[in-house]
């Protein structure tokens, strides 16, 4: 089974749901995704904002006039990050040049059933 290795934030995680299940990780689980939750390392944090400021200013600083505008911005960004922009983790490859479309097709989800409690 191939799993999804994230830290315990969110999305990928709830500290309101139960067993820390966000709605991502609930439907990953339903898919046979299995979860790996890493351990972050103290300095996480600041990793993760500066992911997030290579977003900002790639695609959200200063904001478009309007949210299609908004969206290519943001596409455009996600082009180049994918096909331009080298990855050390990668071996200095784009993440286009290691990426293969799974072999399974989606089908979809049956309707959840919850119990009543």
């Amino acid at each position: 089974m191939r799993g999804m290795r994230s830290d315990d934030g969110v999305p990928f995680a709830s500290a309101h749901a139960r067993y820390w299940l966000s709605k991502l990780s609930v439907w990953w689980l339903r898919l046979g995704i299995a979860l790996e939750r890493i351990t972050p390392p103290p300095r996480a944090k600041w990793a993760a904002r500066a992911d997030a400021s290579h977003v900002e200013a790639g695609s959200t600083k200063p904001a478009a006039r309007n949210v299609l505008q908004q969206q290519a911005r943001f596409d455009a960004f996600v082009e180049q990050y994918n096909t331009e922009r080298r990855h050390e983790a990668l071996g200095m490859r784009v993440p286009a040049d290691v990426y293969a479309p799974s072999a399974r097709p989606y089908r979809g989800l049956t309707a959840l059933e919850v119990p009543a409690a």
